[in-house]
């Protein structure tokens, strides 16, 4: 008997549950969140002061997000507003590491990995790395002794 009336119980705090979450969504999810939003925003207006002033941000904002239908300049903002303000991000180069150059860039993801160059930059690193060990042998030879 007890673990009838339990079931029993179980069951009608799931169908009072399935209930309730019919009606919330019958009366519309969006509406209530738009509902909410609009209360949210009116209490917000209800504490700002009687008196606005031009350097109200707030209602500069409002005042700017408005689009009126004779607006000249309405077609203009069309155009000019981003629909998405993501931004591209290209594909990166995908291929063998590429040789060094003198700005320490990598190459653009159109790049077909081909060096057109006169070998003036492998020879620059060359001279640079050539300079390096001699200054190293100097220095090696020079404390050699100590």
């Amino acid at each position: 008997m007890e673990d009838e009336a339990e079931k029993n119980a179980e069951q009608l705090e799931k169908e009072r549950q399935m209930k309730e979450k019919y009606e919330k969504w019958g009366k519309g999810m969006k509406q209530q969140e738009q509902q909410q939003r609009n209360v949210e925003e009116h209490l917000h207006e209800a504490s700002k002061p009687m008196a606005r002033f031009k350097d109200d941000d707030d209602l500069d904002k409002h005042l700017k997000e408005i689009t009126r239908a004779d607006d000249p300049m309405l077609k203009f903002l069309k155009k000019k507003k981003p629909k998405d303000s993501k931004k591209k991000e290209l594909p990166k180069y995908k291929g063998a590491p590429p040789p060094p150059n003198r700005f320490n860039m990598m190459p653009g993801y159109r790049w077909d990995g081909v060096d057109r160059s006169n070998g003036f930059e492998a020879k620059y690193f060359a001279s640079i790395s050539n300079k390096k060990a001699i200054t190293e042998d100097a220095y090696k030879w020079s404390v050699e002794d100590m």
